[in-house]
């Protein structure tokens, strides 16, 4: 399946039908909290299955995915992913394995917002993202807002920041 700029994977609270392999592109997960915040709190890039709380045991879903560039994924029905758990023996090496992939790209997302300045924090954020963004701007699929909360400062900084570029 496409998905273009904007459009959105699953939504918050939905059941977990489907477990997606993201084969290209970005997409960014938000979560509405109940006192109306909503926050940035991943970026899915290729080679994730995901929602990563879900390739184990059901669960719903956490966040609402929307694509931030054209996208490609794959949809694999989460009944038969669970299945294929049961009966493959080399499926939970894989799950572990996709697990321990998020885990430390989670480490070095934390390392990142443990460098010094947010300048550096800006430039490590820009870095990583550009392996996956086909060259587009960092500004042109994510807002100040957004990358303010991937590098743990206000708006108004990022504003400072890239006026500085």
């Amino acid at each position: 399946m496409i998905l273009h700029k904007g459009e959105i994977l699953f939504r918050q609270g939905d059941e977990g039908a489907f477990i997606y392999h993201i084969k290209s592109g970005l997409f960014k997960v938000t979560r509405l909290h109940e006192n109306g915040n909503m926050v940035l709190f991943n970026i899915l890039y290729p080679g994730e299955m995901v929602p990563h709380h879900s390739l184990i045991s059901p669960k719903d879903i956490h966040g609402t995915a929307v694509a931030l560039i054209r996208s490609e994924v794959e949809t694999i029905p989460a009944q038969d992913w669970y299945r294929e758990l049961n009966e493959d023996p080399k499926k939970p090496l894989e799950v572990a394995k996709l697990l321990q992939e998020k885990v430390r790209f989670m480490q070095e997302r934390l390392d990142h917002l443990t460098v010094g300045t947010p300048a550096e924090r800006l430039g490590l954020l820009e870095k990583w993202l550009r392996n996956h963004a086909n060259g587009i701007p960092l500004t042109e699929y994510l807002t100040q807002e957004e990358i303010g909360q991937l590098i743990g400062v206000r708006r108004e900084t990022v504003n400072r920041l890239l006026r500085g570029h």
